[in-house]
């Protein structure tokens, strides 16, 4: 993720939901680093230095070379830096310390810049790598000045379904290496350990011969991962019928929604429409339209697609164009078995209703 490791003096901005694992993963990564001869120290503003040894007991983690402290002042937590010279400094989290000069309470606007403009400055002027914990707000961006993600080196999303203790860590800002990279990570009582295979992990448990599935090569750095995107219409009463998406961009659906309808004899107009990317994958690619597509016509006409997967992007004229990439997302439907595909080609753009009738949608007379 970091394109090799903790480069001396960079800063990295570690965000997540409350309870996706940003602590445990630090703590684990504090752990490795120091029974390889580094030092860690970890500043919390939330946690008693108690409630962390009791984690990091239970993760195994109990290296000589990881110091704890529990405090809130910036200007302590850099006096301990200078103090101990540590590899790696851990603040966790940004919005939860201040600076004494400052009137505000911690997480304000004032206080997340200065505190972390002190921290960088330590970091810059030792050597030191630190890493800051952000909150995020309800709609997943950092919480905070957006000032905040200029200021450090490398920027990094955690997220998770925390029902099936999946964890995706992504990098979407990295001036030592790639951006757009993934690792996938499983929660366990012993702490994170990584997918080695995340296709199979997503497509575990799918039920291919129920109406509204298909999978989805997704690409996303150097990696292809399958993922079952999943819909569900149902007809409704209400003036305005219900748009539910998860893991996808709801705007994007809607369009989705509004050219089956125009380019299709398909009626949603009094249905509810429910979308889902299964195991909490989050897809920001276009070519995801026609899995999309095909899902939400499968469950509307409720017929099976069996064992299809599907890309390309939709236009408004209803056209589906090829996206880059094909080549990996090909292996890897080939690595896990999916022969029976449908995708546009390089040359013409694929048409939606034939899209439709070569998943068997459509019927010879053009009817869905």
């Amino acid at each position: 993720m970091l394109g090799g490791g903790f480069v001396a003096g960079s800063v990295v901005l570690l965000g997540g939901e409350p309870g996706v694992g940003k602590s445990t993963l630090l703590l684990q990564i504090a752990g490795g680093l120091a029974a390889h001869g580094g030092s860690v120290v970890i500043a919390s503003g939330e946690e008693s230095v108690d409630q962390i040894a009791m984690r990091a007991g239970r993760l195994g983690v109990a290296e000589s070379g990881v110091r704890l402290v529990a405090d809130d002042n910036v200007d302590a937590i850099v006096a301990l830096a200078e103090k101990t010279k540590p590899a790696l400094l851990v603040v966790d989290s940004i919005q939860t310390v201040g600076v004494p000069e400052i009137p505000s309470a911690p997480g304000g606007v004032a206080q997340v810049r200065e505190s972390a403009a002190r921290l960088i400055r330590i970091a810059k002027t030792s050597g030191m790598a630190l890493v800051l914990v952000g909150h995020v707000t309800k709609d997943g961006g950092l919480a905070g000045p957006k000032l905040l993600e200029h200021m450090v080196d490398v920027v990094l999303y955690l997220e998770g379904d925390p029902d099936r203790g999946l964890r995706i860590l992504r990098s979407n800002k990295n001036r030592f290496g790639a951006t757009h990279v993934s690792g996938m990570f499983d929660m366990s009582s012993d702490g994170l350990t990584e997918v080695e295979d995340p296709s199979k992990v997503f497509l575990h448990g799918w039920e291919s011969e129920v109406a509204g599935t298909v999978v989805y090569p997704a690409v996303e750095g150097r990696r292809s991962v399958l993922v079952e995107i999943q819909a569900l219409v149902s007809p409704t009463k209400q003036a305005q019928p219900r748009r539910s998406v998860r893991g996808l961009d709801p705007a994007r659906v809607n369009q989705v929604i509004a050219v089956l309808q125009r380019h299709t004899d398909l009626e949603l107009h009094d249905q509810e429409v429910y979308v889902n990317v299964v195991g909490g994958w989050r897809l920001e690619e276009p070519g995801c339209d026609l899995a999309v597509a095909l899902a939400i016509a499968s469950s509307a006409t409720d017929v099976s697609l069996g064992r299809l997967a599907a890309w390309g992007e939709i236009g408004l004229a209803g056209e589906v164009r090829s996206i880059p990439m094909e080549a990996r997302r090909v292996e890897e439907l080939d690595r896990m078995g999916l022969a029976r595909r449908i995708a546009p080609g390089s040359g013409e753009p694929m048409r939606l209703r034939d899209a439709m009738k070569a998943a068997g949608l459509v019927g010879s007379d053009g009817s869905s």
